[in-house]
């Protein structure tokens, strides 16, 4: 059953743990934020429950908890970032804070990143650009899991794509994505639940479908967006490959099927091009193209006829990109993150190890 905490309560013990790995304060406090706002926004997948795989990282080295983050490349407009191993969490947002920068004096702005790690939900780094009346887009290359439409063998993250559009009365269009049928993530709480995972989302090592949760163990693969021919998965995987190539081959980092595994445990790849994940980030000035506005009274518009477009079962609403996350927001500020006991159990093993106190 699960157990609920207060976003407090969990944020000053996220915030301590990343402090004892050495994060200075201040980039302590910035990974705790996002990471926690996935739990927020209800993308428990990719929230406090993917801790100890940080902690992990931290633990084999491959994680720097004092990075020095360098821009190794820039025009006007443009910039290449290396992370210098550091955690996602914190070289993510400096990068997307670099884009809105470079957006604010010519109008776009654009930066790629080297030498990463697991950055959390792209729609946090997105939206970092709304209160400035900027469209912003997140992307980031991962772990290699997902196959080919027509092949066995894995080549591709799930590599998520985030888009977030700025309105004025009405609430923003934030599309947050993996370009898979489900993100592994989703697959690691259906472990944790001991539940049978839906058609479509994975194959077994031989490519057929599997409803295996624990198939990518014995060898299996995610599918990508569309799950089949037959559905479309061609499209899902040229969407991931357009990750790939963006957050990975553009910036330097390591791309494909040599991109570093989250898992700590799992082996590194040999001779890999590039270095540690990539990201990709952008921000458009809304009064680049039109005043703002005017934009976003247009947009409340767009919201509004899509928001209220007819919908098949009077009981079943018709949402724009973004309600769920929002009405999660809503309810998890007033009523606290809930958390599986596997999760939990986790994060007290964190706890012990470096000597803090889990909330209870």
């Amino acid at each position: 059953m699960e157990q609920l905490y207060s976003i407090a309560a969990l944020s000053a013990f996220t915030h301590e743990v990343f402090l004892t790995m050495g994060c200075p304060p201040h980039e302590a406090e910035q990974a705790t934020t996002a990471l926690i706002s996935a739990d927020i926004r209800g993308i428990d997948s990719h929230g406090i429950a993917r801790l100890t795989g940080y902690v992990r990282l931290w633990e084999a080295k491959r994680v720097n908890a004092r990075p020095s983050i360098q821009v190794i490349h820039e025009t006007p407009s443009t910039a290449t970032m290396d992370g210098d191993a550091g955690l996602g969490l914190v070289v993510a947002p400096k990068a997307m804070d670099l884009a809105i920068e470079k957006a604010r004096s010519c109008g776009t702005g654009w930066v790629a990143v080297q030498n990463s790690n697991h950055f959390g939900i792209a729609g946090y780094h997105a939206m970092r650009a709304l209160p400035h009346d900027m469209i912003g887009l997140a992307m980031t290359n991962a772990s290699a899991l997902v196959a080919p439409t027509f092949s066995n063998e894995r080549m591709l993250g799930t590599n998520p794509i985030c888009v977030a559009i700025p309105s004025g009365a009405e609430p923003p269009f934030v599309a947050d994505m993996a370009t898979t049928t489900a993100a592994n993530g989703k697959l690691e709480i259906l472990q944790r639940k001991n539940l049978e995972a839906p058609a479509g989302w994975i194959q077994d090592q031989q490519g057929k479908s599997s409803s295996d949760a624990h198939a990518l163990k014995q060898g299996g693969a995610l599918l990508p967006l569309g799950s089949d021919r037959e559905h479309g998965s061609h499209k899902g995987y040229a969407l991931g490959a357009i990750v790939d190539i963006l957050s990975a081959v553009l910036s330097g980092a390591s791309f494909g099927p040599w991109a570093p595994p989250f898992p700590a445990y799992v082996p590194m790849p040999e001779n890999a091009p590039g270095k540690g994940l990539g990201h990709f980030f952008g921000a458009m000035r809304i009064d680049a193209f039109r005043p703002a506005e005017v934009f976003k009274a247009d947009m409340d518009q767009w919201l509004r006829r899509f928001r209220n477009a007819q919908p098949i079962d009077p009981s079943q609403k018709v949402l724009v990109p973004g309600d769920p996350e929002r009405e999660m927001e809503a309810l998890r500020k007033a009523t606290g993150i809930p958390l599986l006991p596997a999760v939990v159990s986790d994060l007290q093993s964190i706890a012990e190890k470096f000597s803090i106190v889990f909330p209870q």
